[in-house]
């Protein structure tokens, strides 16, 4: 899949999965893993964003996901997330759709909201807000027409 047909067809709160198509490489060769690793990997869609200007230039509309978090003793030091625009050229695949009930935790109200939690039920997504400070934090919670929309027409996640 292109990362429009993902943007189009995603749910915020997937695994989504991407590459270049090239095997991967043995282990033993570190750094041709760790590059080969950089473009083909998998992350959680936290946000997707439309097209928007600024000033004279113009940006294509992009998707975000969270690939890692990195820390020691419960404290996440490093959030990696990559972004990928329209026009990227690697391929695509969702591999995990959210469990209908379940309940998203965005930072914030309005199209720039940003996926911080995915909750199994609403009261699990509250007390983590309790731990969590988001004072503008938006619960929404994950409808079958959404993730079931693809078993309805006939197609597969991937």
């Amino acid at each position: 899949m292109s990362a429009h047909t993902i943007i189009d067809n995603a749910p915020i709160g997937s695994i989504v999965a991407w590459s270049d198509g090239t095997p991967q490489p043995p282990a033993r060769f570190r750094n041709k893993l760790a590059a080969w690793q950089t473009n083909n990997s998998k992350g959680r869609l936290i946000r997707k964003q439309g097209g928007r200007g600024v000033g004279n230039v113009s940006l294509s509309a992009c998707l975000t996901l969270h690939e890692a978090d990195y820390g020691a003793g419960g404290v996440i030091a490093v959030r990696v997330h990559r972004t990928f625009s329209l026009e990227s050229k690697l391929q695509f695949a969702i591999v995990e759709r959210p469990a209908i009930g379940s309940v998203r935790v965005f930072d914030r109200a309005g199209g720039d909201a940003e996926l911080v939690y995915l909750a199994t039920n609403e009261p699990n997504a509250k007390e983590w807000l309790t731990r969590h400070g988001y004072p503008h934090a938006v619960l929404e919670q994950v409808t079958a027409d959404e993730v079931g929309a693809d078993i309805i027409e006939g197609r597969t996640a991937a």
